[in-house]
């Protein structure tokens, strides 16, 4: 399970440890991820950067080392820049890019040659977002992330179904849901740092004063997750509007039209 270290990645731990499983926990903050595994057993915690390869196929080296085999493998970590498109910078795409898609590319990569080897029943599980499959204003890097993470998944089960493999794969598209995906500015490499501007303040401030006042609970949103993989459910969205969302999108596509934006709340 990686992004562990708070939000949807925190809870999901703490359900599968409640189904009798063991976890491996990763997250890049050290200190946030000491706190998700404090107290409960057979977890073991392991600090990475998702958007590096080697930090991930260590991971994965630490769970076999560990555990032995890997039967759900829970890609989640996700980060959130915004903005207006013509004012993000290149850094702005390479982190949420490097979170957001390299991190489930390099989860997919690390892990599955290990699960597919193992000739036993799995699962992986991807964190998009609502925002994987509709568009909306100031959030182009985020989006962008979003949208090439779900189709990142979908490939992914459709090779995995064309090799008869008996691994499962699930998309979770989240709408609002009260994390700390506001603040992930905190996670950001000073490499990839960037002033921050006027319009990117702004939907930042919107994003948390959403997800804090009207976020689903975490902890409802692991439990949709644990459904889903027990009954082999591919797209995971955490609030009933979602199909007349997705209709209303495709509907403006079919008419040539600009899809209308999503209702996050």
């Amino acid at each position: 399970m990686t992004g562990a270290g708070s939000g949807i990645g925190r809870a999901v731990v703490r359900r599968l440890v409640n189904e009798q499983m063991r976890v491996v926990a990763a997250d890049i903050e050290a200190e946030a991820l000491a706190e998700t595994v404090s107290g409960l057993e057979g977890t073991s915690s392991f600090v990475a950067d998702v958007s590096r390869f080697d930090d991930v196929d260590a991971l994965a080296e630490h769970a076999y080392e560990t555990f032995g085999a890997t039967h759900v493998l829970c890609n989640n970590a996700g980060v959130f820049a915004g903005g207006f498109m013509w004012e993000r910078s290149e850094a702005d795409f390479e982190w949420t890019l490097g979170v957001n898609l390299w991190g489930i590319l390099n989860g997919i990569r690390a892990f599955v040659p290990r699960m597919l080897a193992a000739a036993t029943p799995g699962h992986v599980v991807n964190t998009v977002s609502m925002a994987g499959l509709c568009t909306n204003a100031y959030s182009g890097p985020y989006t962008v992330s979003k949208f090439a993470a779900q189709a990142a998944t979908e490939c992914l089960a459709h090779d995995l179904r064309a090799i008869n493999a008996p691994i499962k794969v699930s998309a979770v598209v989240p709408a609002a849901v009260d994390t700390r995906i506001a603040s992930s500015r905190r996670n950001r490499p000073a490499a990839l740092a960037g002033a921050r501007s006027d319009d990117a303040r702004f939907v930042e401030q919107a994003l948390n004063d959403l997800t804090t006042t009207k976020g689903a609970p975490p902890d409802d949103v692991a439990a949709m997750i644990v459904n889903a993989v027990r009954h082999d459910q591919f797209l995971v969205p955490t609030k009933p509007s979602y199909e007349q969302q997705i209709r209303a999108r495709f509907d403006a596509l079919a008419e040539k039209s600009l899809p209308p934006m999503p209702d996050f709340d």
